[in-house]
């Protein structure tokens, strides 16, 4: 048989033995979308993951369950978990000895129970956790002085084998800390100090690994060499994989400016990075909000590599260090109406957490899109006039139904030909209420019933 007649039938054997793409796409767990691949797949189904909660290293919060039962009451389905211990009061992954000492040998088993539970918890609520492996600003400055990993904190090594400095005062944007440059991908990799990172990630995997819920970040806001963040996500995906379980990885840069090249190791590279981590957008407020997060989306549209983005972190909280109330809630919204696979409000003092106007907010958010063809809706703003900067925001099936948000009032004109029925959703209330459809019909004119929050749901 001819060598390229053997291949072809190889190949129709092995499409022969694939299921369906209906099978596959209801396979369990969580996955990136076949059908919509700017969303993940939970529970068998496209998913759109909101959520806000009053922490970020969640598991180590004694109040979790009424908190958790709060944000699942709204809608919400998504969490971030930072692996963090710097709060007072907060546990730390190793065994302390009586001295004071930790024995990186061992591990902390009520650290690691508080973890479990979380895990635990979250997944019977089918709440999606985001979780960040390395926390980041545990690792510098005041934090650094409590850490196990310090050297002064341990009896496995000292500052000369571990290659440490027992301080770290500088910001972590100044990557001072060796212990970020560990990994073999690096010239000088650290084999003493790596063999006791391994461990950490190793029993944090044990208690991960149980369950299908848990997205992995590497870190949070880093600075640091693209190496050590590929290293550990390859870790991870080849961890699960002998498991026989799935992990989809992302990586968190510090920049605000998307744009830079440091976001680019994990946009460029999705055989590493199965999603996409844009939350410093959320530094961006109004039409520059809006335009960023579009142009992510179209970047990876152009490029073939279509896959979900998300927020674990919408900052904003009036009198916080980033951006006020009303950036964060309209922050919240567009990252709806573009199309990002989730968005968190991010802990007090720099965002809601979950208070009385996050919690209105999702569950606003969840009661819209479970009413509409949400995933098969796509940012329009072209159908869209007479509409100032920031003034209105466009998400449409066109023929079908159409939503826009007016994060302010205002009024714009839609063009939505033979347009059947109005209704207006206030997004800080939760209330409805009907709206008038006046001529010509192929371009309605919609004015918000009011200043503030207002979403116009048009159905044809």
């Amino acid at each position: 048989m001819p060598r390229l007649a053997l291949i072809v039938l190889l190949w129709l054997g092995f499409l022969a033995c694939q299921p369906p793409a209906s099978l596959r796409e209801a396979a369990p767990g969580l996955r990136v979308s076949l059908t919509y691949p700017q969303y993940f797949r939970f529970r068998g189904k496209p998913t759109l993951l909101l959520g806000g909660s009053v922490e970020d290293n969640l598991f180590q919060l004694d109040s979790l369950i009424p908190h958790l039962d709060r944000l699942q009451a709204a809608g919400g389905n998504y969490v971030r978990n930072t692996m963090s211990s710097r709060d007072p009061g907060n546990r730390w992954p190793f065994f302390r000895q009586a001295d004071g000492l930790y024995d990186l040998r061992r591990m902390d088993s009520a650290y690691w129970a508080r973890f479990e539970g979380f895990l635990a918890a979250t997944h019977a609520r089918d709440i999606v956790v985001q979780l960040e492996v390395w926390a980041t600003f545990d690792f510098y400055r005041e934090p650094w002085q409590e850490n196990p990993f310090n050297p002064a904190n341990n009896i496995n090594y000292d500052s000369a084998r571990s290659g440490l400095s027992t301080r770290v005062p500088s910001h972590p944007t100044r990557t001072e800390n060796p212990f970020f440059r560990s990994v073999p991908l690096l010239d000088r990799p650290n084999a003493t100090l790596l063999r006791y990172q391994q461990a950490f990630v190793d029993t944090l995997l044990a208690h991960s690994l149980r369950y299908d819920h848990v997205l992995y970040c590497m870190d949070n806001e880093t600075s640091v060499t693209a190496a050590w963040g590929r290293f550990w996500a390859t870790y991870i995906q080849k961890k699960a994989a002998e498991a026989g379980k799935n992990a989809l990885c992302t990586e968190m840069w510090d920049p605000w400016d998307l744009n830079h090249v440091f976001h680019r190791e994990t946009f460029d590279h999705p055989e590493t990075y199965a999603f996409v981590d844009i939350s410093q957008n959320n530094h961006n407020t109004g039409q520059a909000h809006w335009d960023q997060g579009m142009a992510q989306i179209e970047r990876l549209r152009r490029q073939g590599q279509l896959r979900p983005l998300t927020n674990v972190k919408v900052y904003g909280n009036d009198g916080g260090r980033h951006q006020t109330t009303e950036d964060a809630i309209q922050a919240y919204i567009r990252n709806v109406f573009f199309g990002a696979a989730s968005t968190r409000f991010h802990r007090p003092t720099s965002g809601q957490g979950l208070n009385d106007t996050a919690w209105q907010v999702i569950r606003s958010l969840r009661t819209l899109t479970d009413s509409l063809p949400f995933f098969e809706m796509l940012p329009r703003q072209d159908l869209l006039s007479e509409r100032a900067e920031n003034e209105a925001y466009c998400r449409a099936r066109e023929g079908k139904a159409y939503v826009v948000y007016f994060p302010a009032g205002g009024e714009v004109r839609l063009k939505a030909p033979a347009a059947q029925r109005l209704r207006w959703l206030e997004v800080l209330t939760g209330q409805w209420q009907e709206g008038k459809l006046r001529p010509p019909q192929d371009t309605i004119f919609l004015q918000a019933p009011g200043p503030g929050h207002w979403i116009a749901w048009i159905e044809i």
